[in-house]
């Protein structure tokens, strides 16, 4: 599956964005999902993550009650819905997909390039 994050900006703090990672190739509905985010000389940290189910695994600490994941199948789409953004929260954003859900990289096989998520104070 070939995986395309898009959706990314400049937002102020406080603010919202809705990430979309597009899949084509492979039955986007036979993978597990994930959003990772990387920033600027930090490694690469887990954001949320979907069973191919549906089911949510439990959110980073640091975006728990801020941002959402979801999936639509039908449109072979990825989200990850941010609202009250914090300046911390400034990272490029992966999308990716594997077999089964998780909280490493390593789990996932494959990756979108990814959309840089930019907020000011």
């Amino acid at each position: 599956v070939q995986l395309q994050a898009s959706g990314g900006g400049l937002v102020q703090a406080g603010g919202s964005l809705r990430l979309s990672c597009a899949a084509s190739g492979r039955a986007f509905n036979g993978y597990a999902v994930a959003w990772f985010r990387q920033a600027p000389g930090k490694e690469r940290e887990f954001v949320a993550a979907l069973s191919k189910d549906g089911i949510t695994m439990p959110y980073a600490e640091s975006v728990k009650g801020r941002f959402t994941i979801s999936r639509d199948n039908n449109k072979n789409t990825l989200y990850l819905q941010m609202d009250v953004l914090k300046p911390e929260d400034t990272a490029v954003y992966y999308c990716a997909a594997g077999w089964w859900p998780g909280r490493s990289g390593g789990q996932y096989d494959h990756w979108g390039r990814g959309t840089q998520v930019t907020v000011s104070s």
